[in-house]
């Protein structure tokens, strides 16, 4: 088994400018350490924690060209091109709702978007069983004409329809499970029935009106969204459970070609922009599930694409047990945490509310 991971330097450099979490600075709001919290740390930490353990010399280290203009036009109108790529040749600035970037921006989306491009045609080629890309900035909320929550490209869409234009593959299954919604994945897709798109996330957390359960495509392509919303403080029994009732099934039923996940850490236990729970452990369990199911329909054929997760303690202990699970490897980082976070857990009489929760969703499937 070879797992491909690939990253650039240069995608730790892109730069959000002088936040105070998601608030801009200014007027009553004074500046704080780290800034906006999608910054280049959690990553290059991640990466930094795998060198250390040695896992790192345990997978295919490759890095990947720039999407291509023609790339990114598949998925972005040539408009949306054009002012993203003026203000960042400008110095930078804001298109949308929360995706600040300084100078060189445009050129760095693109980078990140060419990682997971080329991840994806690896593991189509076979030249990996499977890969992680760790792609920054992240890109499951911009939709083909407004950036939002940190997204300035769409990556994965562009990386689908990359493939899809060289003939490597004709179905394709997205999963998504990071906190939030992944309304740019849903919106690229929303109306093709060749892309299952599925969504793992904290109900209404962001965006707050979008990732309803009852949104489930149109035209060709209904019945091929599905969106999970979960209540604050699912836990880790709760999205093994959300995976094993609803998305797991919904894939295997599509029987894509390559499964895609859009891997955000940002539902562990002490992410600042979410309330799940979520452990190290959780992840490498939702990672042997996605690599058995990538097994039986679509002979292994799996790509990690990055997306959030905002703790610059816990994102690498997360990254590296799904790094482990997706490689085989018998090297390890213990999670620093191990002991605190399965004691934070919800009760019986959540698991019962869950429970409840999950039916009406499957039963109104």
């Amino acid at each position: 088994m070879t797992t491909g991971f690939f990253w650039d330097e240069r995608c730790f450099w892109h730069g959000g400018g002088n936040y105070a979490g998601m608030v801009p600075v200014g007027g009553l709001v004074q500046p704080m350490d780290g800034g906006l919290p999608e910054s280049p740390e959690s990553k290059r930490r991640l990466k930094n924690l795998i060198e250390v353990t040695g896992l790192a010399r345990e997978l295919a280290m490759r890095g990947a060209e720039p999407a291509s203009r023609e790339d990114l036009l598949r998925v972005h109108p040539d408009s949306y091109l054009n002012e993203f790529k003026a203000l960042s040749d400008a110095g930078g600035g804001e298109l949308g709702r929360r995706t600040p970037f300084g100078p060189g921006g445009y050129e760095l989306a693109a980078i990140s978007a060419g990682l997971a491009k080329t991840a994806l045609a690896a593991v189509l080629q076979g030249e990996v069983t499977n890969a992680y890309s760790l792609s920054r900035p992240p890109g499951h909320h911009c939709l083909p004409d407004y950036p939002n929550g940190f997204c300035l490209l769409n990556n994965i869409g562009i990386a689908i329809e990359a493939a899809r234009a060289a003939g490597l593959a004709k179905r394709f299954a997205v999963l998504d499970w990071d906190v939030h919604h992944g309304n740019g994945t849903e919106a690229v897709f929303y109306d093709r029935a060749n892309v299952l798109t599925v969504s793992l996330h904290q109900d209404r957390n962001y965006p707050m009106d979008t990732g309803g359960f009852s949104d489930r495509g149109k035209g060709e392509g209904l019945g091929h969204n599905l969106n999970i919303p979960l209540p604050p403080g699912t836990g880790h029994k709760g999205y093994l459970a959300a995976m094993e009732r609803l998305a797991l099934p919904a894939i295997r039923d599509f029987a894509p070609d390559v499964l895609i996940i859009a891997c955000g850490f940002d539902a562990a236990a002490n992410d600042p922009l979410g309330r799940m729970l979520a452990t190290a452990e959780t992840f490498a369990q939702m990672t042997r599930q996605v690599m058995e199911l990538s097994a039986a329909v679509c002979d292994g054929k799996l790509l990690m694409v990055h997306e959030g997760g905002y703790s610059e303690t816990y994102v690498p202990f997360c990254g590296h047990d799904v790094l482990q699970q997706m490689s085989g490897s018998a090297i390890a980082a213990p999670d620093p945490f191990a002991e605190v976070f399965p004691l934070r857990q919800p009760d019986a009489r959540f698991d019962a509310f869950l429970d409840t929760w999950l039916a009406d969703m499957a039963d109104a499937l």
